[in-house]
């Protein structure tokens, strides 16, 4: 039997990043082995496409001479990257994957901003494969009608989708032929000290860095994506689009936003196009459509050929789905981890009028909680209950500042209905549990393991039935 060589070895394969880059790989004929902590789904998907998996990470997993995919989550005392460097194998950091691997399309479209790029660029996918179009794609979550967050379909085909990261910087790296911006608010306080200011010279570096010929669709609603517009005063590339400033070239108008629906009338340079029906709900989403919809026709695809598929995205995994269904109480799952995407995920319900607006919210990394915490505070105010867990660490250490229950006491003074819980998703249900009622609207929100939460309460709450 002939022995397996990898050309490339990814560390932590089965990351939403990492797996995306390998099915591409995988999918384009080469030879993909990796390695994670545990097994997985994104794993499974990866054994089917022909990758060779290790779980747990050790220096003999590195089988002949591949390149080593890396990303920054990877620490300097890694066995398999102490391996490799021992070895003098080439390294890379899977953003620099990501490039090489786009390079080999002509109509590259990339998808950033602080909010909405899994959204769009998984929005962007979904419309071109149900259009027949053949995208490839590395997707920062499941798209949940095609169950995977990776895929090229032809070796030959020309489109090419990608989420672009802003959190590390790494963004300055591609070169897209078509950019959607949807927004740029300051985040990752770790890496940008300076705030907005700091992201909006990032990315005036990155779309400074363009071909002369690319397309850079921006959402001129935005104050952060006006900054760099002001910024730029003399860059050409810019085409706007916007729910509010009838200035733009492309506009959404006659908005109607249902509890778990929405629709617009999308105009070019005062034209009508067409209606666009969604079946996800808020104004946010309205415009991530908008944008994905502009871009479409700046890269030259018929309004036809996609506009019909709108209606039948259902949205991102972990972005407003459906996690359970407890009688008449609903759960929705959301990775809203920012204080705007909080209050765009809750502002998408205001009207709701069943029960009460019930948000979960686990605080994500104490550097985003530190950095953003007044503007966590005034993220709630459309929800009638407010649960609080301890922070998710993603690593992070605590070095003091604010804490959880802080936050909920400040909540709490400040009139809204909240309530502290500490301890694991499990430990935390069984007495969040308690609280719930009927026709209530359960939101469980962040980026950490509170993702749980719908299945626990949901066998919890038929045991004390």
């Amino acid at each position: 039997m002939e022995e397996f060589l990898p050309d490339y070895h990814f560390i932590a394969i089965g990351g939403i990043g990492q797996s995306a880059l390998a099915k591409i790989l995988l999918k384009e004929g080469k030879k993909v082995s990796g390695s994670d902590v545990k097994d997985s789904k994104y794993i499974k998907q990866l054994e089917k496409c022909g990758a060779k998996i290790f779980i747990g990470h050790s220096r003999e997993n590195i089988i002949g001479k591949p390149t080593i995919i890396v990303s920054s989550a990877i620490k300097e005392d890694n066995p398999e990257l102490i391996e490799a460097k021992g070895r003098g194998l080439k390294i890379i950091h899977r953003s620099d994957m990501l490039k090489i691997i786009s390079d080999n399309y002509t109509e590259f479209m990339g998808f950033c901003g602080t909010h909405g790029k899994t959204t769009t660029s998984g929005l962007c996918a979904f419309l071109l494969s149900c259009a027949n179009l053949k995208p490839a794609y590395a997707i920062g979550g499941i798209i949940p009608k095609l169950d995977t967050n990776g895929d090229c379909e032809e070796k030959n085909t020309k489109y090419f989708i990608a989420e672009l990261d802003e959190s590390d910087g790494t963004v300055v790296k591609y070169s897209p032929r078509y950019t959607l911006i949807n927004n740029l608010e300051a985040d990752h306080p770790d890496f940008y000290k300076n705030g907005l200011e700091d992201v909006i010279n990032t990315f005036t570096q990155f779309i400074t860095g363009l071909k002369d010929n690319s397309k850079v669709l921006i959402n001129i609603d935005d104050f952060g994506n006006n900054e760099l517009i002001k910024k730029n005063p003399t860059y050409r590339n810019f085409i706007s689009y916007a729910t509010k400033d009838n200035s733009a070239k492309y506009v959404a108008k006659n908005i109607k936003l249902d509890t778990l629906s929405s629709s617009f009338d999308i105009y070019n340079s005062g034209k009508l196009l067409g209606q666009i029906e969604l079946s996800i709900p808020g104004e946010h989403n309205v415009a991530n459509a908008l944008g994905v919809c502009a871009l479409l026709i700046e890269a030259g695809i018929e309004f036809s050929l996609f506009a019909p598929y709108f209606r039948e995205f259902t949205g991102m995994g972990r972005r407003f789905q459906k996690s359970a269904q407890i009688g008449t109480i609903t759960v929705i799952d959301d990775y809203a981890h920012h204080p705007a995407e909080i209050k765009a995920t809750l502002e998408a319900v205001k009207n709701y009028n069943k029960g009460r607006v019930f948000a979960i919210f686990q605080p994500h990394r104490y550097s985003r909680f530190q950095g953003l915490y007044n503007d966590f505070l005034n993220s709630f105010d459309n929800a009638d209950f407010v649960a609080v867990l301890d922070v998710y660490t993603a690593g992070e250490k605590y070095t003091g500042g604010k804490t959880a229950k802080d936050f909920t006491d400040e909540l709490s003074k400040s009139g809204k209905n909240a309530k502290y819980y500490t301890g694991t998703i499990d430990e935390a249900a069984s007495e969040i549990v308690k609280e719930l009622r009927e026709n209530d609207l359960v939101f469980t929100l962040g980026a950490g393991d509170i993702t749980k939460m719908g299945g626990v309460l949901n066998e919890l709450y038929l045991l004390k039935k």
